[in-house]
């Protein structure tokens, strides 16, 4: 069994910037502004020969239980309960601060494991903020350097005293399981053309949050959730981090993340804000399908169309969820009017499935997750060699490609060569040659035949290799 350790301390003493040494990657933004981190993190986390799991926290203040800060400080001593063991960070260069004492106060009343890490100690002029740390009365503090790795060896010794060696090197239970053969089915099933794989209803799914500022986004993952796992409140901006939360949907494993709000690029002008951003745009293309919230009572403002068409162009699944129904005085005039709206203005999403859901009351959650569910289908859908061209010839006879310079083209074999999103290809003549137009025609083809709404299709032509060029290049 392994055990989770918590980082916690005031703001600005480096705990992210320890989180993304241990986990090895640069998941927790870390920035000179104090209170960068808001919500709590998990991570996988490796020290020398030790594995744990970790909760990056954010920094914690003395504040009033209604105001943000005050929050913030719930959702801290929340994982401080959820943890087996915390780190205490304090900042040996600055030295202690009167937050530092009853912090270790507070930490002591708990009655759970601390190890007191004294970070920046490499610094000059550290030493004495790293004696100053004795009188906290938890014991030896351990001097390390986050930014810098120095200290790595002492802090795993710490961790080990403290959390005892049978806890921190449990027995890894021998497993028997059988020989996965599906892989190698699916390799040599893919030489038939009528060859078609089923959707895989068990796999984890991978799912992203994200829209503008203030539409309700931490509040709808809380309430699948069923906890305030997610700072939530009236101000704008609270969400800075793209924080993922883990839960069972039906029996299936979703892995959430929860984004910062996305304003348009001329109104980011902050260092923070653009760091924000940009970890939601690799939330985006991490995930596998990506729900887009729009606020129902201000929906399809330019943002919201940006951000749907970035989502496509990435080629993710996507899903619309309009939030705050339950402020809709009359829902199905509403409903109508978003429906036409959404065909009219995300052409190149025709049939992406919309939901309306209202994080408040849970109102929606349901079909929206089936929706997340569908549209994943949808993104991952193979379609057979065989059924695709004679779609192809059944198109062309419906419709022939036009004649360029006099000559007609010829589309003359389809395949999908990839899923997720679909991509196909087409070989034929001339492929420079072909217009946009029928290049339309094709897509929403595929898209009505084989039911392919909301999804990016993406279509590659080929040109035919001439059978007759290698013996004119010996002629001459």
């Amino acid at each position: 069994m392994s055990f989770t350790v918590a980082i916690v301390g005031r703001p600005n003493v480096g705990k992210s910037t320890l989180f993304n040494r241990l986990v090895g990657k640069k998941l927790a933004l870390v920035d000179d502004t104090p209170g960068v981190t808001r919500d709590r993190r998990p991570g996988e986390a490796k020290l020398i020969d030790l594995k744990f799991h970790i909760i990056d926290t954010a920094g914690l203040e003395e504040a009033a239980p209604e105001t943000l800060q005050g929050r913030m400080r719930a959702q801290t001593e929340a994982a401080i309960e959820e943890a087996d063991l915390s780190l205490f960070v304090v900042d040996a260069k600055t030295g202690l601060t009167p937050v530092d004492t009853a912090l270790a106060d507070m930490l002591r009343r708990k009655g759970k494991p601390v190890v007191l890490v004294a970070n920046k100690s490499e610094a000059k002029g550290s030493d004495g903020g790293f004696y100053d740390a004795y009188t906290l009365g938890l014991g030896e503090p351990t001097p390390i350097s986050a930014e810098h790795g120095q200290g790595m060896l002492d802090l795993r010794d710490a961790i080990v005293a403290a959390i005892g060696e049978e806890r921190a090197y449990p027995e890894d239970d021998e497993a028997v399981t059988d020989i996965d053969v599906r892989a190698e089915l699916a390799e040599a099933a893919e030489d038939d053309e009528d060859f078609e794989p089923e959707y895989d209803e068990t796999k984890p799914l991978r799912v992203a949050i994200v829209g503008r500022p203030n539409a309700g986004k931490s509040t709808l993952i809380n309430r699948f959730l069923g906890e305030d796992r997610l700072l939530t409140g009236p101000e704008a901006g609270i969400t800075r981090d793209s924080i993922s939360v883990e839960w069972d949907w039906k029996g299936r494993t979703i892995k959430m993340f929860d984004t910062a709000g996305m304003r348009r690029k001329a109104r980011v002008q902050e260092k923070l804000e653009k760091l924000s951003v940009a970890d939601g745009l690799r939330a985006i293309r991490f995930a596998e399908t990506v729900v887009i919230m729009f606020d129902a009572t201000i929906p399809f403002e330019k943002q919201d169309l940006q951000i749907v068409d970035f989502v496509l162009r990435e080629g993710r699944a996507a899903v619309l969820a309009f939030n705050k129904w339950d402020l809709i005085d009359d829902p199905q005039a509403v409903l109508a009017d978003l429906r036409e709206k959404t065909d009219r203005l995300l052409p190149q999403a025709r049939g992406i499935r919309a939901v309306p859901v209202s994080g408040q009351t849970g109102r929606g959650l349901d079909k929206l997750m089936q929706a997340v569910i569908e549209t994943d289908r949808t993104w991952n859908r193979r379609i057979s060699t065989a059924k695709l061209n004679r779609w192809l010839d059944a198109q062309q006879t419906q419709h022939p490609p036009p004649a360029v310079s006099g000559r007609r083209l010829k589309l003359k074999y389809m395949t999908q060569v990839k899923a997720r999103p679909p991509g196909f290809m087409v070989s034929c003549t001339r492929p420079d040659a072909l217009p946009e137009s029928y290049i339309r025609y094709l897509t929403n083809g595929l898209r009505n035949d084989f039911n392919l709404p909301g999804v990016p299709i993406r279509i590659h032509f080929k040109a035919t290799d001439n059978p007759f060029a290698s013996k004119a290049k010996k002629k001459r």
